[in-house]
């Protein structure tokens, strides 16, 4: 644990006991004026290092700076009580924090002065929190939400969440990857909520929804496969539990590069053929670090080691003779190239749909199944016609 995360953890500590006090006694009280300073003093020498602290409620974990805490904790599990408690999910510290500001949260968190009501952000300490909420029937609105100095909650769609803040949310989401902290159930909630979608918008107007060329990460990019896995098992004709499954398998295609070293999946020149070789342990590592995660499906644990294996078997990891991929696995690797071109890298710009289509045609027959990929190039067709009608 680096210095700046104990900095912080003894800081939360001070302002947990100065709350609690408050609660007992007032704010005037001597042993919060103590504690308070001493959580003033900490949390402005790591504003010094890092300008920035985040600290958010997910699943009554404290997670500081994107990151859980490395073992159990009482105290950050406390306070992440207390925040959940007065409608806290994300608390941000910024540079040039006052003794005063410290001082009203301490007092907003300990009920004191009107309570929840002065629970408002202010210059350097800002309020926020997810929630999902049930518009009309099945649908559903995902909004990030933030407290105004009004103390007026403003809603912002995750579409217009700024990059920073998707950017923290999906560290976050990364994070507690590594810890297994994976909910199988709510990732089978986004493929439900997908597939009803489906239903609902139709094949092109899902599929247009992927056709951007934003900065990727994980997330974005496996949702993005996700919807495209569906486009193409809906228009082979599968249903049920099969097609909930491979919806599933996309989502969690790519979970071994949260096991590879960071560096390597942010570098801005190619990687370096050794470099290469780390990165091709990744459907291995997806597939072993799926089998110990309860409720996952096993077609979920085939695609993430098979997603990579070429329709000649050409690809990695390598197959015995005579291996045949799952049908969820080749669909799966001609959705992860297409929206792979279609996504802005480190060390290269989108690729435009002309140059992609001829890729997968020349690609057809080795690296990916025939039939498959000209039932892809189909659908393709289907959404440009649409858009231009």
């Amino acid at each position: 644990m680096d210095s700046e995360s104990l900095i912080v953890q003894e800081s939360v500590r001070s302002l947990l006991s100065a709350t609690a006090n408050a609660a007992l006694y007032s704010m005037g009280h001597p042993q919060v004026a103590r504690l308070a300073e001493a959580a003033y003093k900490g949390i402005s020498a790591a504003l010094g290092v890092s300008r920035q602290i985040s600290l958010t409620v997910i699943e009554d974990e404290l997670i500081i700076n994107g990151e859980p805490p490395s073992s159990f904790s009482l105290f950050l599990n406390r306070f992440a009580e207390v925040l959940k408690s007065r409608g806290i999910g994300h608390l941000k510290f910024i540079e040039g924090l006052s003794r005063e500001e410290i001082i009203a949260l301490i007092a907003g968190l300990a009920g004191q002065e009107g309570g929840k009501a002065t629970l408002s952000s202010s210059e350097h300490i800002r309020f926020g929190y997810v929630e999902l909420r049930e518009e009309s029937g099945d649908e559903y609105y995902a909004a990030y939400c933030v407290s105004g100095g009004d103390g007026e909650k403003r809603r912002i769609p995750l579409r217009e969440m700024p990059a920073e803040e998707l950017a923290r949310f999906t560290e976050i989401y990364e994070a507690l990857i590594k810890r297994r902290k994976m909910k199988v159930a709510g990732i089978a909630d986004i493929v439900s909520g997908l597939i009803a979608a489906f239903r609902r918008e139709g094949e092109s107007r899902l599929v247009t929804a992927t056709m951007r060329s934003d900065e990727e990460y994980i997330f974005t990019h496996s949702a993005n496969v996700c919807i495209l896995n569906l486009a193409q098992a809906m228009s082979l004709g599968i249903e049920g539990q099969m097609l909930h499954d491979i919806g599933i398998a996309a989502m969690l295609h790519d979970i071994g590069k949260l096991l590879i070293p960071e560096e390597l999946l942010i570098k801005k020149d190619r990687l370096t053929p050794l470099e290469f070789e780390i990165m091709k342990k990744h459907p291995v590592l997806g597939a072993r670090h799926l089998l110990e995660v309860p409720g996952v499906p096993r077609l979920a644990v085939v695609t993430a080691y098979e997603h990579h294996m070429r329709y000649d078997l050409s690809g990695y990891p390598e197959a015995p003779e005579g291996w045949r991929p799952n049908l969820c696995s080749q669909i799966t690797m001609i959705s992860d190239f297409f929206d792979a071109m279609r996504t802005q890298r480190p060390y290269r710009n989108p690729v435009d749909l002309r140059t992609i289509v001829s890729r997968m045609l020349d690609m057809s027959g080795s690296d990916f199944h025939p039939l498959l990929a000209r039932n892809f190039l189909n659908i393709l067709k289907r959404m440009v016609d649409a858009r231009r009608s």
